[in-house]
């Protein structure tokens, strides 16, 4: 019975993939081997999750098993537990997954940030999203993205300026939620941000521990599906501690990303790099050195599609 033979091999490979992605990490990776070996669309997933008492929706359930989010409040963990008793797994073992990371070296980690920071960030960013009526997507496809990051005289990152194109895939949406990561040891009460074309600031919102903010920007029309807009709007920073490095995260794949930093002339750097991630718990890739070039003394990226993941610039003042 060769068809039997055949689904007997795939479920090795799938079962063999699982063994060494628990042993292996990182947790997205075990967590979507997990559910693919046990055939459970996220669906069915959400409604076991609820089944044991917890609450999960299933965008968050995609972004754990992409490495876009990863769970850290305390309902988010009591999920996890629950995931290793509905998908068959060794208790702890996505738990221990979770926290292995901060326990790398510290030269394999960020140079600004840890990965608990970025973690509680995200966690951050979800919950500021919520109490503005917002998701992550917001109904907008972003078609093209250019981003220049200014660094000011004491290395700090004085602001940035965004310019937006993008295109509506559903009926009525009006807004655009504007996200803000600083530096470590920025301010957010004192940030500010400027609508400077097709477009009006809104509510904003601020979380000091974690430097993050985020802006609704409302837009100068009320777009149908399929329309496409252009609007343009710059952050006010300045308060934090000596930058090293610009990130910019991608939940899903778009269109064209541009990042441009430039560096007061009395503080240069004297090297930069780009670099991409998969997810934030991946290690970084694709690094290639960058020179400073014209007048403004800059450095840019350009990613003509981008993927779901990270790309940044980073740089070194010694």
């Amino acid at each position: 019975m060769p068809h039997a033979t055949q689904h007997a091999d795939v479920a090795t490979v799938v079962d063999a993939e699982l063994d060494t992605a628990l042993r292996g990490g990182p947790f997205h990776v075990a967590l979507r081997a997990a559910i693919a070996a046990r055939g459970l669309p996220l669906q069915r997933v959400q409604h076991h999750l609820s089944r044991h008492g917890v609450k999960v929706g299933v965008t968050s359930l995609s972004y754990w098993q992409q490495g876009a989010r990863r769970p850290q409040r305390p309902e988010s963990l009591r999920a996890v537990r629950a995931l290793e008793e509905i998908l068959q797994l060794p208790e702890e073992s996505l738990i221990r997954l979770l926290a292995e990371y901060d326990d790398r070296p510290a030269a394999e980690r960020s140079a600004t940030r840890s990965y608990r920071s970025l973690l509680a960030a995200s966690d951050v960013l979800g919950q500021l999203l919520d109490e503005l009526d917002s998701s992550h997507d917001g109904g907008l496809h972003t078609l093209g993205h250019h981003e220049r990051i200014d660094i000011g005289p004491r290395r700090e990152l004085r602001g940035l300026e965004s310019h937006h194109i993008v295109r509506a895939h559903r009926e009525g949406v009006d807004r655009f939620m504007a996200v803000h990561h600083g530096d470590p040891g920025c301010a957010p009460e004192r940030m500010t941000v400027h609508a400077l074309e097709n477009c009006r600031t809104g509510r904003v919102r601020r979380h000091h521990e974690t430097g993050v903010l985020v802006a609704e920007l409302l837009l100068d029309a009320r777009l149908r599906a399929g329309d496409t807009f252009l609007f343009r709007y710059r952050v006010e920073d300045g308060t934090g501690g000596v930058s090293r490095e610009y990130v910019r995260g991608f939940g899903s794949p778009g269109g064209q990303y541009a990042l441009q930093v430039r560096f007061d002339e009395n503080a240069l750097p004297v090297r930069c790099h780009r670099f991409t991630q998969h997810s934030p718990a991946a290690p970084r890739s694709s690094r290639q050195e960058l020179a400073l070039t014209g007048h403004h003394h800059s450095v840019h990226l350009v990613e003509p599609r981008v993927r779901s993941g990270v790309v940044g610039i980073g740089w070194d003042w010694e």
